[in-house]
């Protein structure tokens, strides 16, 4: 759960139960001491932000060419002397870039 992730990312080591995305339903287990609900919403806002200023990266990644592609063109290009597909792939990978900026 999102309240779950930000408990952990408070402190790794807490022990609590949580049910329904509650913040009333929290169970603290095993003396693990209290967070309260603003450093949980504080901290479940840093996280949204650090996954926003990502979304960069993940588009990028489903439209960066496949190591596959990469390695059968670099093969070619290194070993059987034609660069076709290499160059192909160079277009493809920097088009990625330029399209999802950062």
């Amino acid at each position: 759960t999102d309240i779950s992730k930000a408990i952990k990312a408070i402190n790794p080591t807490a022990e609590f139960s949580v049910n329904a995305e509650d913040y009333e339903q929290i169970t603290w287990l095993n003396s693990t001491p209290v967070i309260s609900r603003e450093n949980i919403e504080t901290k479940l806002n840093e996280l949204q932000a650090e996954y926003d200023s990502l979304s960069y990266a993940r588009e990028r990644e489903k439209e960066y060419p496949s190591t596959k592609d990469f390695m059968e063109a670099y093969t070619e290009k290194e070993i059987g002397g034609n660069s076709t597909k290499w160059d192909a792939y160079v277009i493809n990978y920097n088009k990625t870039r330029s399209d999802n900026p950062k």
